[in-house]
């Protein structure tokens, strides 16, 4: 256990956090997400999981460590529900105001087609798995730059 790291982010996501670098994208997904096939595709090229948890615990323990990129406007992008592009499913309800919190502003997800989301996803540096069982918690967060310090 370490001070100030929120538990759920084991060492192997630390590992690919840190790895990870300006503009790379992580996708947090379901449970029904094809997440081993997808992750085999993407830069670290196997999965990651984080059990048990709901989508928006891993989303907020997540971005208790990375920032969003702030140069894009898609660096926050949930899945759309086939059919009802527009709804936003509680799930989803759930993640927005975690996203706003991290940016210290309102930061709207984009909406991702769900096939277009699987093509971002396979492009990304990594896939972790949630414990989500409600259909579309799936999204892309894309990591931004933490400044150098005031002088």
């Amino acid at each position: 256990m370490l001070k100030g790291i929120n538990p759920l982010l084991n060492a192997e996501i630390l590992a690919a956090l840190r790895a990870m670098g300006h503009g790379d994208d992580l996708i947090i997904a379901d449970t029904n997400f094809p997440s081993d096939t997808v992750a085999r595709h993407t830069t670290l090229g196997a999965l990651l999981r984080i059990d048990n948890t709901t989508a928006a615990q891993v989303v907020e323990a997540v971005l208790s460590v990375m920032p969003l990129d702030t140069f894009v406007d898609d660096s926050a992008a949930r899945m759309e529900i086939v059919g009802s592009p527009d709804e936003i499913p509680p799930v989803q309800q759930e993640v927005q105001p975690i996203i706003d919190a991290a940016e210290g502003r309102p930061w709207p997800m984009i909406s991702v087609e769900r096939f277009a989301f699987y093509e971002r996803a396979k492009q990304a540096y990594c896939v972790i798995q949630t414990g989500e069982r409600r259909f579309y918690g799936c999204f892309a967060l894309r990591k931004g730059v933490i400044p150098p310090d005031e002088s």
